[in-house]
């Protein structure tokens, strides 16, 4: 790896301003150690001042593997065991029916998503917050506490009589532990990563989907033989190993000089100062116009996205009586969605700039085109037909989600870039599916909700759609502005040298006279 331009400077500075009052050998860089004539204050000076200037310091180099392999799979472990259990969430959707629906009942469909859809959207809307604690207190206390909040939520729900706890338990507090154990696996994932981050991430984000594959036959086999609760209480084993998955989430050292500074730092680490950062939300990014299109532009399309992940069994059990194995559905999604991950992810990279935003637009218009298409398919070969296509585009809108950032953004700011906008996203993917089973109470069937839940992609997509034509002529207007700039500069400069010189030749010809 090339060092960067910051490097060479970064030490002439710390040189600099290190540098004793006699002469010094080149290329003595490190600063003093507190000297058997110095006295106790100036000594603390020294060491706090050595303090700082190590918290300074660059981050170290990413080893790119070792223990981060390790860190790898924990991470994996994190995104299948989170989002494998939400992409199923329709087989729990069904069994919850069963254990707590009533004939009299006649909006129970109505009441019973909201479990999970309450349960997607707080793992969504805590991810600004988590961005906070993970900054605060780092990703590995981060993501333990949340997997033991997660835990504690799906054991508590196991026990409930009746729907409405399941609010309070599953949508809520299993919710939140999910999203506090979740962004800490991805910000772990740089720091031991930089040349390999890309194989790593697709690695990672491949879990989601080989859970979503394996656990609709595993929750099968345990709702039909144990029931919902015992089946609960199996996947609190999933977050127990999350638990201690946290713990491989190891901080590195920030530089050499922690390694080697011993006993004697630590003595005196206390005084070390620690300054909060100077905004906790930056809202100041909503002013970029291409990124407050983004922001709307996506929560607009996702008012219908999970409607299919937690309805589908439901109509797939109404429409499809006769079928044997109908969990092969979401199945299907899993498995082309991680191939979506992988191919679109790749295409990505030779899209230059803003233009990529093209990429979510098509997956949108095929998404909500699928949602449309699942009440008109009437043989169960046609529905899984549609369901791989849905899952192919539903990977290629994830994949592509932090590139976009990046450049709507930059890499300053892509971190509360992307939690503001999975906050925003909390909201219609808490509010669609509930809606979609009020419909089918009132109207007995899933066919008006599927077809409502395909439009609203369709205009967000369209939204969209203005979004590199933003943030292109905004670059022309910065490069207009930059260019005009040096050009007074440079204007400037000339000035300033042609009057130093006629100043010389003044001079010059003074003396000459």
């Amino acid at each position: 790896m090339m060092p960067s331009q910051e490097e060479p400077t970064a030490a002439a500075r710390g040189t600099s301003e290190a540098q004793p009052l006699g002469p010094a050998p080149t290329g003595a860089t490190p600063l003093p150690g507190p000297g058997p004539s110095d006295s106790p204050e100036a000594a603390a000076e020294k060491v706090e001042v050595e303090l700082a200037g190590s918290a300074d310091a660059e981050p170290p180099e990413p080893p790119e593997g070792g223990w981060g392999w390790l860190v790898m799979l924990a991470a994996m472990w994190c995104n299948g065991s989170v989002f494998g259990i939400q992409n199923t969430c329709g087989l729990l959707f069904v069994s919850m029916l069963e254990t707590f629906g009533s004939k009299d009942d006649d909006k129970m469909v109505f009441k019973t998503a909201w479990v999970s859809s309450l349960s997607m959207g707080m793992i969504f809307f805590c991810c600004p917050i988590v961005s906070v604690f993970t900054d605060i207190f780092g990703c590995r206390k981060t993501a333990v506490m949340g997997a033991a909040v997660g835990f504690i939520g799906l054991m508590s729900s196991s026990f409930v009589s009746s729907i409405e706890p399941l609010y309070l338990t599953y949508g809520i507090i299993f919710a939140c532990g999910c999203s506090f154990a979740y962004q800490p696996s991805l910000v772990i994932l740089g720091h031991y990563f930089k040349k390999r981050l890309g194989l790593v991430n697709g690695i990672v984000t491949a879990g989601s989907s080989v859970f979503t594959i394996l656990l609709p036959l595993l929750l099968r086999v345990l709702i039909d033989s144990v029931g919902l609760f015992y089946t609960l209480r199996v996947l609190c084993i999933f977050m127990f190993v999350l638990f201690l998955a946290g713990f491989t989430y190891r901080p590195l050292a920030s530089s050499a000089k922690d390694k080697e500074s011993g006993s004697s730092r630590f003595s005196l680490f206390s005084r070390r100062k620690f300054s909060p950062p100077k905004k906790i939300f930056n809202f100041a990014i909503f002013k970029v116009t291409a990124y407050a299109v983004w922001a709307v532009g996506i929560p607009l399309a996702l008012f219908g996205y999970f409607v299919p992940y937690v309805h589908l069994m439901k109509h797939v059990n109404e429409r499809f009586q006769d079928e044997k194995n109908k969990e092969v559905v979401l199945m299907c999604i899993g498995i082309t969605s991680g191939v979506g991950r992988l191919l679109f992810g790749r295409i990505a990279d030779y899209v230059p700039g803003a233009k990529k935003v093209y990429l979510q637009v098509l997956s949108f218009f095929f998404i909500g085109l699928m949602s449309m298409m699942v009440p008109l398919c009437s043989i169960f070969g046609a529905l899984i037909a549609v369901c791989l296509i849905m899952g192919l585009f539903d990977g290629c809108f994830i994949s592509i989600m932090a590139p976009i950032a990046f450049e709507l953004v930059g890499a300053q700011d892509v971190s509360q870039a992307i939690g503001f906008l999975l906050g925003i996203m909390s909201i219609p993917m808490t509010v669609g599916p509930p809606i979609a089973g009020l419909l089918r109470d009132k109207l007995g069937a899933y066919d008006v909700a599927f077809y409502l839940a395909g439009i609203p992609p369709l205009i967000g997509g369209v939204v969209l759609c203005f979004i590199p034509w933003i943030h292109s002529k905004k670059q022309r207007e910065i490069n207009k502005t930059t260019g005009g700039g040096k050009m007074e500069k440079m204007l400037e400069n000339q000035n300033s040298l042609l009057s130093s010189s006629s100043g010389i030749c003044k001079k010059e010809s003074d003396s000459i006279i």
